[in-house]
Parts: C-alpha cells; sequence; structure tokens
C-alpha cells in the first residue's frame, strides 16, 4: 500500500507531536503550541471571560487536561455545541515521590503502575524520565516541565537461564519488587536519593534544595517511524490517545467560521477511571460550556437547549484485528488497520454509541469520503470503556464512541495504520462542520 502524500504528511505530523509529548503535561503544552500558531487565546478559570462569535481559545486545568474551542455564527441555543474528546494519559510507570533506592552496588526507582500497561514490553528498553517538577523560588513556588530525552532507566529482563519457562508462562513482574528502575552505579540509599536529586535539579534548573514534589513518568524514548513494506504503518509509544488528541486538535484548527460551536475536549487520568478535577468525570467540561454559555448571555433554558443540540464524539482508539490471533476477535466485527474510522458499540454502555449517533457518525464519513467500520468486543472478554459513557452522563448529550485501529494497545510501543490519521481528522472535520 502506497500511502498518498498527504496521509503521509499527516502520519509525520503526528509522529512529530507525540515526539514532542511523552508525559500529559508535555501533550498540552504541545497542543498550546499548535493552538496559539492558529490565533487561540488563553482564558483563565479565575478571570472573568468576555466572549464573542468567532473567537478562538482555549483552557487548561491542572497542566494535563485543556479545553479550546470556536464560537460559532449561529445562536448556540440553536445550533448547540460539536465536542471532540481525547484523553492525554497513557499507561505505563510512575516514579514515586521517595523513590531512590540503594544497595549492592546500584541505584534504582521505585515505580508505581498507572493505568493497565503491558508490563512485559517496558523491559530492555531505552527509557527516560519527563513529567514536572515544582520548585521554590523567590517569588513562591513554580512548575517547570523535565525531560531526559537520552536513555536514562532501565528494566532488565531476568536472563532465560534463570527464567526456564519464560517462553511457555509469559514474562511476569511483580509490581513491588521486581519493576524498579536501574538508574546507575550510585551506592548507598543516602547516595541513591542525593545522586536522583542532583539529576532533577540539573534538569529543571534548579538546587536540589529547591524541589518541591513531582510527577514523572518513564517512558520509551525511541523516537516513532513509519514502517512496512511501504512505510504504510506507525510505531510508537503513546499512539493510545495521543493520536486521537492530535486528530481532535487538526481537526478543530482547520474548521474556519463554523455555525455550531465546535469544542476540542483532552483531559487526564482516562487510564485510571477519569474521577478526578481534570479528568472527563470532573467538572472541567461541564464548567467550560456553562461558562461560554453565560458569556453569551444564554439563560438556564437556553442552556439546556444547546446541550440537546449538540453531538459528543468520544476519540479513542480501536482494536484492529491481527491475523496471528484470530480467536480473540468477534466474527464480522473484524476491523482493518488502514481501513478507516471505527464506530465502537457495547450493549452494557462501555461505549456510549447508540444507533442514531452511529449513523450521525457514518453520515460524516461518508460526506468526509472517508471508509468507516463497526467494532465490537468478543462476548467472552471484558470490554474497556472510554470517557464516552462519562461524558454523556454529564452533559445529556447524544455521544458515539469512535477510535482508529491499531495493534499492541498499551504497549510501550505500539502500531498503527499510517492512512488512518488522515481518515480521523476528516471525519472529524466533517463532525465539526455537521
Amino acid at each position: 500500500m502506497l500511502l498518498p502524500i498527504p496521509a503521509r504528511d499527516t502520519a509525520l505530523d503526528l509522529i512529530s507531536f507525540i515526539d514532542a509529548s511523552p508525559s500529559p503535561w508535555h501533550a498540552v503544552a504541545s497542543a498550546e503550541q499548535r493552538l496559539r500558531a492558529h490565533g487561540y487565546t488563553p482564558l483563565a478559570e479565575d478571570a472573568r471571560w468576555s466572549l464573542v462569535p468567532g473567537g478562538r481559545h482555549y483552557v487548561v486545568r491542572g497542566g494535563a487536561s485543556l479545553i479550546a474551542f470556536v464560537l460559532g455564527s449561529r445562536p448556540l441555543a440553536e445550533a448547540g455545541f460539536r465536542i471532540v474528546g481525547a484523553h492525554t494519559d497513557s499507561p505505563g510507570l510512575r516514579i514515586k515521590p521517595r523513590p531512590a533506592l540503594g544497595g549492592n552496588g546500584l541505584a534504582r526507582l521505585a515505580v508505581e503502575v498507572y493505568g493497565g500497561p503491558i508490563l512485559a514490553t517496558f523491559a530492555d528498553r531505552d527509557l527516560g524520565l519527563a513529567g514536572r517538577v515544582v520548585v521554590r523560588t523567590g517569588a513562591g513556588s513554580q512548575t517547570r516541565l523535565l525531560r531526559y530525552e537520552r536513555p536514562l532507566l532501565r528494566l532488565p529482563n531476568l536472563a532465560i537461564h534463570m527464567n526456564r519457562e519464560v517462553n511457555e508462562s509469559g514474562l511476569k513482574f511483580d509490581k513491588q519488587s521486581e519493576l524498579p528502575l536501574l538508574l546507575g552505579l550510585l551506592g548507598k540509599d543516602d547516595a541513591a536519593e542525593a545522586g536522583f536529586l542532583a539529576l532533577l535539579a540539573a534538569a529543571a534548573q534548579a538546587a536540589p534544595g529547591e524541589l518541591l514534589s513531582w510527577e514523572l513518568a518513564a517512558y520509551d524514548v525511541q523516537p516513532a517511524s513509519l514502517w512496512g513494506a511501504e512505510e504504510e504503518f506507525i510505531a510508537s509509544r503513546q499512539l493510545d490517545n495521543l493520536a486521537s488528541c492530535h486528530a481532535a486538535l487538526t481537526a478543530l484548527t482547520a474548521t474556519q467560521a463554523p455555525g455550531a460551536t465546535c469544542v476540542a475536549a483532552l483531559f487526564d487520568h482516562e487510564e485510571v477511571g477519569s474521577e478526578s478535577a481534570v479528568g472527563a468525570g470532573g467538572s472541567f467540561v461541564t464548567d467550560v460550556l456553562a461558562r461560554i454559555g453565560l458569556a453569551l448571555g444564554l439563560d438556564e433554558e437556553d442552556r439546556r437547549r444547546a446541550l440537546a443540540q449538540g453531538f459528543f464524539v468520544s476519540a479513542d482508539m480501536a482494536h484492529g484485528y491481527h491475523p496471528n490471533f484470530p480467536a480473540a476477535y468477534e466474527p464480522g466485527h473484524k476491523v482493518s488497520v488502514n481501513g478507516g474510522p471505527v464506530i465502537k458499540a457495547n450493549a452494557s454502555q462501555r461505549y456510549a454509541t447508540g444507533a442514531e449517533t452511529a449513523a450521525r457518525f457514518m453520515a460524516c464519513c461518508e460526506a468526509a469520503g472517508v471508509p468507516c467500520q463497526q467494532y465490537a468486543h468478543r462476548g467472552n472478554l471484558g470490554c474497556g470503556s472510554t470517557i464516552g459513557p462519562i461524558v454523556a452522563a454529564r452533559l445529556g448529550m447524544p455521544t458515539v464512541d469512535v477510535g482508529s485501529p491499531m495493534w499492541a494497545m498499551h504497549s510501550a510501543r505500539e502500531s498503527a495504520g499510517a492512512q488512518d490519521p488522515a481518515y480521523m481528522i476528516a471525519a472529524l472535520t466533517a463532525c465539526y462542520a455537521n
């Protein structure tokens, strides 16, 4: 499959976005940079908002969640909202608040499992460190992004000679005792802590004594790439779900003079349930939509009308068919990588799709000239969920769950189709226009 040049360019732009975004806080910083380049201006939650039709703005909460919007030309109560939601976080390993472990001449960092990663895929990979630190300054505390782009940490495997059943029983790690990451030859406990703090301080451009707290994740430093006979696939970390964040942002910034008010909502903490002040289960999206209505002079009746006129697209990733494991898939729902956006349905409401919202998204795909697929999970396997049902319940808004197909979801190195980012962007752009 030879990719059209526009689709290849879109895939390379996605790669650039992911490579710049090793943590949720970096993802929001990358999103802000793109939004500003398209004329979007920031709003502060603790300031009064003055909004006019056609205005382009964004709001950040907690550093890792962002909502951007362009105000439509039609009355909000009549046209409603068009919202695309995604999430900035990915499963992996987070560094504990006091992580330094010494002994046996080695320094290690204690980690906590975040979400549901495939732990085995983090073994024997070049791992960096990324996130944010809070430092003490003369003017108070200040939050700074931190990133080690070089290999800093590693989770070496145990040799097969000491784990003879690994190929039959699978690679497993005890989450407490076998996951600490090797950092270096730093010696005793106190030397390990001092060495770790010195590393953080240097990266944060601060003195070790000025470090107050941090939120840090280990990440695979290998850059994303195109692969395959014709480079028709993408290999990268965090395709779930930065690919959807990239699609939502690109579709929104490509939307000019919409009739409806168009929104891209990027949330943290989806991988751990969304119940936080910055997650989809919190008040962020309802607060922003309510403030838009207030700034435009809507009363409570018209605000409810605007929600009822809306359409929410929950954009996450989908399980592409893997021919080596046919028994893992529901017959009739083997969606193809590079086959276009996938509508995800589940009778138990793990996905928020209904018949009418599925048909509406199909119409958007048809208007965009892209193929569309449908997915249902195998009945004897537990089905994952998304922000879709959570936001749908809070807003009372018609909702559809969609995603681009991929392989190895939650791996340290995932794969997807290089054509699908362009397909999804075109479909979401049509959703904003209809």
